[in-house]
């Protein structure tokens, strides 16, 4: 699987990046092996970050590897517990649970 990669709003990317229009998109093209690119604000729509971070999760929940923001801290904060959750990374901290 391709690192994690969260770009400012000019930054270049890679030739070999897919853009995705939509989550279903981002799914697909991820199956098909692509190394998938989005830009969560504009999937979110309304410009909250909430909705912003919130499509970044399942974005990184389905596949997409490339993030485009305004809100690169938050996002990759999201992008990787995210990842932490789906097992394809180990979480940062862990503690035990028992009271």
């Amino acid at each position: 699987m391709a690192a994690l990669v969260v770009l400012g709003p000019d930054d270049q990317g890679e030739p070999d990046w897919v853009e995705a229009r939509s989550i279903a998109e981002v799914e697909e093209l991820a199956r098909a092996g692509h190394t998938v690119s989005v830009t969560p604000s504009a999937l979110a729509g309304d410009g909250d970050e909430a909705s912003e971070l919130t499509v970044a999760s399942i974005c990184a929940w389905t596949g997409a590897r490339v993030f485009r923001t305004d809100r690169p801290d938050q996002v990759r904060l999201a992008v990787e517990m995210t990842d932490s959750l789906a097992g394809r990374r180990p979480p940062a901290l862990t503690r035990r649970g028992l009271a």
